[in-house]
């Protein structure tokens, strides 16, 4: 199988939200999300560590959006549906074509935090990854100290598998646990049964 053939939507909607594929001007609500929420993303992504440019969201905008394309790694940016503002970067990452398994990731731009936007677009991303996707496996990793995280995975109806120790390292250097979180089941089939 040739991912790059492969041919499924580039957006989709849930209740509030229009999530779609990244578009190369799409680095400048993403450079404003990132400059406000640096100091809540900056404990759980390595990428908030290191300084954020203007020229820096343009390329990784540009190459999120070759990505997806190449079918190699799937970002997806969610906006309101009624204001078109920008509230959470997101995506498919890990991709293993052959198993059909994906990792969800996921950040928010803060002051859209605490509304549900997240646990909204996990489960509309699942049910695309199932649906349109034909997954076997959707997982979210998070550091175990994450409780926000965590909690976005429990609602969306993940399970907890394990626990890998000792996985990751902190700003500080000292050593990070990380949960996998997986659904192997499309839930909406769940929900017919």
């Amino acid at each position: 199988m040739e991912p790059i053939l492969l041919i499924f939507p580039n957006q989709f909607e849930t209740e509030r939200l229009l999530i779609r594929a990244p578009k190369p001007e799409d680095w400048k609500p993403i450079y404003e999300a990132i400059q406000a929420s640096i100091k809540e993303l900056r404990p759980w992504l390595p990428f908030a560590r290191q300084e954020q440019t203007e020229l820096g969201a343009q390329k990784t905008t540009k190459k999120a959006y070759l990505n997806f394309l190449a079918r190699e790694d799937l970002r997806f940016h969610a906006f309101d549906k009624e204001t078109g503002e920008f509230i959470i970067s997101s995506g498919l990452h890990r991709i293993n074509w052959n198993v059909r398994k994906f990792e969800i990731g996921y950040w928010i731009d803060t002051k859209f935090s605490g509304k549900g936007y997240v646990t909204e677009l996990v489960e509309g991303l699942t049910t695309f990854a199932f649906q349109e996707l034909k997954a076997n496996r959707v997982e979210i990793r998070c550091d175990t100290k994450n409780i926000k995280s965590k909690a976005v995975a429990e609602r969306a109806g993940f399970k907890l598998e394990g626990i890998l120790r000792n996985d990751d390292v902190e700003e500080n250097g000292e050593l990070r646990d990380t949960c996998v979180f997986a659904v192997i089941e499309d839930p909406n089939k769940r929900l017919e049964k």
